[in-house]
C-alpha cells in the first residue's frame, strides 16, 4: 500500500464495481479493470457523512460536497462483517476530516437531502450548538469577486494572473458566464480561438454579465423562514415516522435551547441517541415546541415522562411576556412613543386590540414574533457594529440619527456625468454657420413690421367659411396608407402561416453569419464611440488605438457580402429561393454596408 493511502474497500459507485480509495489528500474511487480514478475529490471538499442505519440489508456510505449537497452514494460489497467494518473505518476517518473542514469555515453544515432510510448524525453526537445569528449555506473556499471586479475584467487589471494578466477569479467567471448562455460560448469559439478578436475585446460592453454573475455568487442563502415544526410521516402497519437529519437537530437545538440542554444532560447515559428523539417527539415537551395552538390540546392526552416532563416551562400567556426586550426599539418604529398623548381621545379598543383577551394565542403570537426576530438578527447580522445595526445615542446627536434613518438615496438628485466627447468633422465651420444663421434671425426679427403681419392675417381670413367649404381632401394619399399597412398586415400573417422549409444546416450557418457579423459590428461602433466608462477610466484608450480597433473590424465586416453570397448560392443547390436567404439578410447587410460607409467618409484623425 503506498504511504499515503489511509485505508481502501472494494465498493460500488452508480451500480458499478470498483475500489474506493482514502489518501491524505482525496477520497477516489477507481472502476475495476481501469488505472485511472473515475472518480477524485479533495478531502477539502468534504462538509457531511451519512451512514446506512445498522442492520440494512447494503451497507452505504454518503459524502456531501461543498457545492454538491447531492454528494456521492457507495455501497460496500464485502461480506456483512467485513464490509461493515470497512465502513467503520471510512467513516471514523472521514468524520475527522469533515470536523477539520468545519473548524476551518465559519458556514455550519449543508442541509443533506431526506431518504427513505433515516441518517443518523456521524459519530452520535449532534451538530454543534451555534447562535442564532448563524445562516446555512454551504461553506465556500473561494470568496466571489466584488462588483466592481467585473469593471476590471475589461481592462486587464488587479493582480497579473494566469492569462493576460487576469486573476484566476476572473477566468472562473467568465467561464461561468459562458457555461450559462451557450449562445455566447458558441460566439466566444468562434471568434476568440480563432484569434479574430482577443479576449479583452470580446467581453468589452459586456461587464454587465460579469457583474450580474459576481453578485449571484456572492448571495448567501439565509436562514429558512418556516418554524421548526417536524411533520410526522404514516407509515404501514398504521405507525408513524419522522426522518431525523444532522440538519434537523441542528434547528430543533438552535429554536429551542432548552431541548439542547436536555441532550446533554442525558446522553449518552441515560438514554442513547436512538431513544432520546423517540421520548423526545412522544412527550409533551415536543408538543407544546409545535406551531399550532392544537398542541395545547394535544398535551391533555400525551403520557407523562420523567426526564422531559422536567424541562417543561410555564405557559406564557401572561400580558407581560416572559422574554423581555433587550434593546431599544426605535422611535420611528415604537407603536406605543406617543400613547400617553391619546389617553383621552379616540375611539375605546375593541376585543381584537386588548392584550391578553384571549390568553390562548398569546404563546403562539409570542413564539412567531421570536421567531421572527432571530431570523431579523440573522439576516442583519448579529453582533456587528454601527454600520450592521444602527443604534440611538442619548446626547444631541440623536436628531442626526433621527434624520439618516429617513435620508433615502433613492430620492436624491441623479448625479451629472461628464458625458461623451462629441467627434464632428469641420467644427469650426459648423459653428461659424450657427452664428451667422443666428445673427441673421435676429436681423430678420427686427425688421418685422407689426402692423403689416396683422394686415396680412386678417386678408387671409377673410371669407374663410366659403374657403372651408370649397375645402376638398385628396383621397388617393390615405387610399395609399391604409393599402401599405394592409399589405404589412398580410406579409406578416403570411410568413407566420409559412411553413419553415429552410434546412436546419443551412439555417445554423445564416445565424453563426448573422451572430458573428453582429460582433463585428458592436465592436466596430465601440471604437468609433466608447461607452461612458472609458472615458472615465484611468488609462482610456487612445485616440489611434480606437482607430486601429475600427479599422480592423471593418477589414472583417467587408467579407460580410461575401458570406451572404455563399449562403444564397448554397440556397439555390439546396432548392430553396435565394431571394428568401437576401431577404433575411438584407437587414445585416445594410448595417454592415452603413458601417463601412461611415468609415470611408471618417477622417483619420492623428491620435493625440
Amino acid at each position: 500500500m503506498p504511504p499515503s493511502t489511509v485505508c481502501t474497500a472494494k465498493a460500488l459507485y452508480k451500480k458499478t464495481p470498483g475500489l474506493l480509495l482514502l489518501s491524505e489528500t482525496h477520497l477516489q474511487w477507481t472502476q475495476d479493470g481501469k488505472k485511472a480514478a473515475s472518480l477524485r475529490i479533495p478531502l477539502v471538499e468534504l462538509v457531511s457523512l451519512f451512514c446506512s442505519k445498522e442492520g440494512a440489508a447494503q451497507v452505504r456510505l454518503k459524502v456531501g460536497l461543498v457545492k454538491d449537497d447531492g454528494g456521492h452514494n457507495f455501497t460496500f460489497t464485502s461480506a456483512q462483517p467485513v464490509a461493515l467494518s470497512e465502513r467503520e473505518t471510512f467513516k471514523r476517518e472521514l468524520t475527522n476530516i469533515i470536523a477539520r473542514n468545519r473548524g476551518s469555515s465559519e458556514a455550519p453544515t449543508p442541509k443533506p437531502l431526506t431518504t427513505s432510510t433515516p441518517p443518523t448524525p456521524v459519530n452520535g453526537h449532534p451538530p454543534p450548538i451555534r447562535p442564532s445569528g448563524g445562516v446555512t449555506p454551504a461553506p465556500s473556499r473561494r470568496t466571489a469577486p466584488p462588483l466592481s471586479r467585473a469593471a476590471s475584467v475589461l481592462s486587464n487589471g488587479g493582480t497579473p494572473g494566469p492569462s493576460n494578466g487576469l486573476t484566476v477569479e476572473d477566468i472562473k467567471l467568465r467561464k461561468k458566464v459562458l457555461g450559462a448562455n451557450s449562445e455566447l460560448a458558441a460566439l466566444h469559439k468562434e471568434l476568440v480561438m480563432s484569434g479574430q478578436i482577443t479576449e479583452s475585446e470580446f467581453w468589452e460592453g459586456r461587464e454587465h454579465l460579469l457583474a450580474a454573475q459576481a453578485a449571484a455568487d456572492s448571495q448567501k442563502r439565509g436562514r429558512p423562514g418556516t418554524l421548526v415544526d417536524p411533520r410526522p410521516q404514516a407509515v404501514e402497519g398504521g405507525d408513524i415516522k419522522i426522518v431525523i437529519t444532522p440538519q434537523l437537530v441542528h434547528d430543533i437545538f438552535e429554536e429551542f435551547p432548552v431541548v439542547a440542554k436536555a441532550y446533554n444532560e442525558n446522553v449518552p447515559k441515560p438514554l442513547s441517541e436512538s431513544d432520546f428523539w423517540k421520548r423526545y417527539f412522544q412527550s409533551k415537551l415536543f408538543h407544546a415546541h409545535r406551531a399550532s395552538i392544537r398542541s395545547s390540546a394535544t398535551q391533555n392526552v400525551v403520557k407523562e415522562d420523567p426526564i422531559f416532563d422536567k424541562y417543561l416551562e410555564k405557559e406564557d400567556n401572561e400580558l407581560e411576556p416572559r422574554r423581555q426586550r433587550d434593546e431599544d426599539v426605535e422611535m420611528f418604529i415604537d407603536l406605543g412613543a406617543t400613547q400617553e398623548d391619546h389617553d383621552v381621545t379616540g375611539n375605546e379598543k375593541d376585543i381584537t386590540m386588548q392584550a391578553g383577551k384571549q390568553k390562548g394565542v398569546l404563546p403562539l403570537i409570542r413564539k412567531f414574533n421570536e421567531h421572527s426576530e432571530r431570523l431579523l438578527k440573522s439576516a442583519m447580522g448579529d453582533g456587528q457594529g454601527p454600520a450592521k445595526r444602527r443604534r440611538l445615542d442619548d446626547d444631541a446627536s440623536h436628531l442626526q440619527d433621527y434624520y439618516a434613518q429617513i435620508d433615502l438615496e433613492d430620492l436624491h438628485d441623479a448625479q451629472d456625468t461628464t458625458g461623451i466627447i462629441l467627434e464632428m468633422q469641420d467644427r469650426q465651420r459648423y459653428f461659424e454657420g450657427g452664428m451667422k444663421g443666428a445673427a441673421s434671425e435676429d436681423a430678420s426679427k427686427h425688421k418685422l413690421d407689426i402692423k403689416t403681419v396683422l394686415r396680412e392675417a386678417k386678408d387671409n381670413l377673410h371669407d374663410w367659411a366659403g374657403s372651408l367649404s370649397q375645402l376638398k381632401l385628396d383621397k388617393k394619399a390615405g387610399d395609399a396608407s391604409v393599402i401599405a399597412m394592409t399589405q404589412n398586415v398580410q406579409a406578416r400573417l403570411n410568413t407566420r402561416t409559412r411553413k419553415q422549409d429552410i434546412p436546419d444546416h443551412l439555417l445554423r450557418q445564416m445565424t453563426t453569419c448573422q451572430t458573428a457579423a453582429n460582433e463585428f459590428l458592436r465592436q466596430f461602433w465601440l471604437a468609433i464611440y466608447p461607452p461612458l466608462s472609458d472615458l472615465q477610466s484611468t488609462n482610456p484608450p487612445t485616440t489611434a488605438q480606437k482607430a486601429a480597433k475600427a479599422a480592423k473590424m471593418a477589414g472583417y465586416l467587408v467579407k460580410t457580402h461575401e458570406k451572404v453570397d455563399a449562403l444564397v448560392r448554397a440556397a439555390h443547390a439546396e432548392g430553396i429561393d435565394p431571394s428568401r436567404v437576401e431577404a433575411a439578410m438584407r437587414p445585416l447587410t445594410d448595417a454592415v454596408d452603413k458601417a463601412l460607409a461611415f468609415h470611408r467618409a471618417r477622417k483619420p484623425v492623428n491620435g493625440k
